[in-house]
């Protein structure tokens, strides 16, 4: 039980911080560095590998049974 609870809390964690992730590559500045031929900044890449990290790992602990 507590291990499923674990599991929904890193997926939801890690859906928010790819949403974050998203946002952020999405504003002014985002888009401004895009254009001047910079991917992602450093933050950025950091929420949507940190959300993907988390939404990974809940996957694993909730199909782990």
């Amino acid at each position: 039980m507590s291990n499923q609870v674990i599991g929904i809390v890193l997926l939801v964690g890690g859906l928010a911080l790819l949403g974050g992730g998203y946002i952020k590559s999405q504003s002014v500045s985002g888009s401004l560095r895009s254009f001047l031929g910079f991917k992602f900044s450093k933050e950025t890449m950091w929420f949507i590998l940190g959300g993907i990290a988390a939404f990974l790992s809940g996957l694993f602990v909730l199909m782990s049974r």
